[in-house]
């Protein structure tokens, strides 16, 4: 259990308590829905999961979201997997999510970033006008609700409005980003068969262009339901043969026709990391989404028509479709299209300053990397427009808070959030009412009955067990794409306890509410019987500055032994010496446990990630036990493929 901090690193003061939406949404739901009016977020939770058809429908009467068919009931069958929300009604999130134009049509929904810093917007108006374009264009090309259009594209204006355009038309968008290789991107687009493919001719990253034209032609090549190919002219290339224009698809001054359809109807296929084999194509609903994003950014981030929202993502992370459900709520989005430490590691603390970011999210790791080159963001930037950061991505570390509370403001809302590309949402996190704690989550959010179970499924406090939810999500998964029966999609959340949500993450939801995620459950350090989460060891061994990246693994042996050891990448000029042995032990001792202590540290020329940034554990586990690496991990899946020979070859070598 982690150490529990009495104190708050942090407290809204009683104004910005009183004027957040979450508070105006509490005092309207107890008079108009019998939520309670006293107890503050606490209460307002347990009433949120204890009356969960009517919570649902406070959110959609307070978010004002127009259903053009009414519906019969909010919930047709609680269970999981199989809950249907909103049966019988019909809307477009498209529509939603291009509702200001209407209010603030000169105002900027979009602020586009490049390498160069310098904003670029464009208006609410601006933005319905190529949407409705588009959408013309798409139907005129044949696009029909249901047909999935795929995007293979950096996170630029145009990949918004292909999203919406394409959701306005009843379309199922799907997207990866530029950096990914071809392979990766057909292990992805293959299963859902796309009819349209909007890319690029390259993108810009670090300072140089990279050409993907090569790339564009492999997928126009294997994807051979596509109807048409849009080219995007990033580095301003001509369209190749037979490729529609972008320029000319959104010239028209049509206006938006938005397809209504049922609330449970596809809106988008998001990938998990595909780290063990092809990617799980994941489908979420047009009417799953808006619900919960609007409950997410508009309570839980309290974001409004005067906010701007920026968070440092990519087109291959559901954090961009997060990011641009933001116009759900009004507010205006950052767009940022380069490296998030270009041209040196403060970039995107400028790219906050120069957007006037109210709401600024990133990594974890980039926090922890941003105070280990000792950037000073407050001395260097002004700041005083962001009132929370948000950090997701792994847990924030307890240094991470304190860096940040004394780096950029001891005013500052720091909401360290954790949810998953499976639901595109957050389980637990911001609460703009409550008290930030050290190394904590502040709560888990509302409607979202999340607990923390031991093995035989009883429900712990102060104490490490699975992260579950007991009640559906609107966001959960309507279903996986090519999964006909149901048994995929079951066999990933379902099968440990049946009924309930068991996400893969251990967590200890504390005796105040709030929660500490410790790392992955399914790569769990198991010694003796006690379980224990690699974040908890991250976090004190990359304090050191000796110390860029670690990675630690618990293997199982044939002979019913266990062997712990601990990678580390390390600083250039660093040495693993006696001295530096010694310290990281010491300090794991020290902050950890003597159990915490590794079997072994072992220097490695770098830590292996995710496309999307996480470091892999489970097929650095297979290849320990001895799995081939073919077997062991989906190569299209992984950022540098060369760094698994090194522990395959380390595997030979133990055998």
């Amino acid at each position: 259990m982690p150490t529990v901090n009495p104190e708050p690193l942090w407290r809204p003061d009683p104004q910005r308590i009183a004027r957040a939406q979450i508070t105006k949404f509490q005092t309207w739901a107890a008079e108009h829905h019998g939520a309670p009016s006293q107890g503050g977020y606490p209460a307002l939770h347990r009433w949120s999961v204890d009356e969960l058809e009517t919570f649902w429908t406070a959110v959609t009467q307070w978010f004002d979201v127009r259903f053009s068919t009414p519906y019969a009931r909010v919930l047709d069958d609680r269970s999981m997997p199989g809950a249907r929300w909103f049966p019988g009604a019909t809307l477009n999130y498209a529509e939603h999510a291009l509702r200001a134009a209407a209010t603030r049509p000169a105002e900027p929904a979009l602020l586009y970033v490049d390498e160069t810093h310098e904003p670029t917007p464009v208006t609410w108006s601006e933005l319905r006008r190529q949407v409705g374009s588009l959408a013309g264009e798409l139907r005129a090309l044949g696009v029909r609700p249901g047909d999935r259009v795929s995007g293979y594209l950096p996170n630029i204006p145009q990949a918004v409005v292909a999203l919406l355009a394409t959701a306005a038309v009843g379309g199922v968008w799907t997207s990866c980003a530029p950096d990914f290789g071809a392979r990766s991107v057909l292990d992805r687009f293959q299963q859902v068969e796309p009819v349209v493919l909007f890319t690029v001719d390259g993108y810009r990253y670090g300072g140089k262009e990279h050409d993907r034209r090569d790339v564009v032609a492999e997928l126009r090549a294997e994807l051979p339901t596509l109807r048409a190919v849009v080219h995007i002219p990033v580095l301003g290339t001509e369209p190749p043969p037979g490729a529609l224009d972008w320029a000319a698809l959104t010239a028209s001054e049509e206006e938006p026709v938005f397809e209504q359809v049922p609330f449970d109807h596809p809106l988008w296929v998001l990938y998990s990391s595909g780290t063990t084999g092809l990617p799980k194509a994941i489908v979420q609903s047009q009417g799953g989404i808006l619900v919960e994003h609007l409950k997410q950014l508009g309570l839980h981030c309290d974001l409004g028509p005067e906010d701007r929202f920026f968070w440092y993502t990519s087109t291959g992370w559901m954090m961009w479709n997060f990011l641009v459900s933001g116009l759900l709520t009004g507010t205006t989005i950052v767009l940022y299209d380069g490296s998030p430490g270009y041209p040196d590691t403060g970039a995107q603390w400028r790219i906050a300053e120069r957007t006037g970011a109210t709401l600024y999210g990133t990594s974890a790791a980039y926090v922890m990397a941003c105070r280990k080159a000792e950037v000073h963001p407050a001395r260097d930037f002004d700041l005083s427009t962001v009132q929370c950061v948000a950090t997701t991505g792994s847990p924030l570390p307890p240094d991470g808070f304190r860096w940040l509370h004394d780096e950029v403001r001891d005013d500052l809302w720091i909401a360290s959030v954790s949810g998953g590309t499976d639901v595109c949402s957050c389980f637990a996190g911001a609460v703009p009412t409550l008290p930030v704690h050290t190394g904590e989550l502040q709560a888990p959010g509302l409607g979202t009955d999340l607990q923390s179970w031991d093995p035989n499924g009883h429900p712990v406090i102060d104490e490490v067990g699975e992260l579950v939810v007991t009640n559906p999500m609107p966001s959960m998964p309507v279903r996986f794409w090519n999964d006909p029966d149901g048994s995929r999609y079951h066999d990933s959340y379902f099968d440990t306890y049946p009924g309930v949500w068991r996400h893969g993450d251990w967590i200890t939801i504390t005796s105040r509410g709030s929660v500490v995620i410790h790392g992955r459950s399914d790569s769990t350090l198991n010694r003796q019987g006690v379980r224990m989460g690699s974040a908890d060891i991250y976090e004190v061994v990359e304090r050191l500055p000796e110390i860029k990246e670690s990675l630690v693994i618990g293997v199982e042996q044939p002979d019913g032994g266990y062997w712990m050891p601990l990678f580390v990448h390390l600083a250039p000029g660093a040495a693993l010496d006696d001295a530096l042995l010694g310290r990281i032990k010491q300090s794991i001792r020290d902050q950890l446990s003597p159990r915490h202590v590794p079997d072994e540290v072992i220097e490695v020329p770098g830590v292996p990630h995710t496309l999307t940034g996480k470091r892999i554990e489970v097929p650095v586990k297979r290849l320990l036990q001895g799995t081939p690496l073919e077997k062991a991990v989906n190569p299209g899946s992984i950022d540098n493929l060369d760094l698994l020979h090194f522990y395959e070859s380390l595997a030979r070598e133990r055998a």
